[in-house]
């Protein structure tokens, strides 16, 4: 049996992360063989490259910017997600080249070809089976980021940038879902994270059934 890889994407503060690591507890739960992984981060080079990247007293130009996370891209492509696919496990991935297209296409200006030709060649046309777009406004998205830095005391360089640079990447996400809505499916944030849950579940749990993973009966 194939694997099946599942992507999590949305601007900053969207809960993303939050909901992957709910959805791989509850799909552990059922007997599912659920790897997590990131982008940047997913291997140990990509973890020294995050560091660089997402450093808010580093100052990267865009271009810079934009080849660094296709050299993570093509390194987790190679050594995580391709092998693991083909043992037939699910993948769940905390951002993946749909952001490529949002932040440095959209947020930094690329042009569409060239992000095109750059993606597939980190990616060499990896696509993920399903993606979900946790969707927020830009003014929530910037309150949960200022939240989370103060209590982490720290900021990725990402989070500094201003509202603009984040509506921009929010309306590229919205056109991709509306340009691919078989695999992009969007999902509204702005709830308590144990509705944005079951709002996962239901999205999810259909999907690997019919892919014959796990989940013959499920525990909530």
């Amino acid at each position: 049996m194939a694997g099946t890889f599942i992507t999590f994407e949305g601007i900053d503060g969207s809960g993303k992360s939050t909901q992957m690591r709910l959805l791989s507890g509850f799909l552990r739960m059922n007997a599912c063989d659920v790897v997590l992984t990131r982008e940047p981060g997913g291997t140990p080079l990509g973890l020294r490259l995050r560091s660089v990247l997402l450093d808010a007293q580093e100052e990267v130009d865009p271009l810079t910017e934009l080849l660094v996370f296709a050299a993570d891209r093509a390194q987790h492509v190679r050594r995580l997600l391709r092998p693991t696919l083909a043992s037939g496990r699910v993948v769940l991935s905390d951002r993946y080249a749909d952001a490529t297209v949002a932040y440095q296409g959209a947020g930094r200006g690329f042009s569409p070809q060239l992000i095109s030709e750059i993606v597939q060649l980190a990616t060499e046309g990896l696509v993920p089976d399903l993606t979900l777009l946790f969707d927020i406004g830009v003014a929530e998205s910037t309150g949960r980021t200022t939240r989370r830095s103060t209590a982490k005391n720290k900021r990725d360089r990402l989070d500094t940038e201003d509202s603009e640079f984040h509506a921009r990447v929010r309306e590229a996400y919205l056109s991709i879902a509306a340009a691919e809505p078989g695999r992009v499916k969007v999902v509204d944030t702005s709830g308590a994270v144990e509705e944005t849950h079951e709002r996962v579940k239901e999205i999810v749990v259909p999907f690997l059934q019919s892919r014959g993973h796990c989940l013959t009966s499920t525990r909530s």
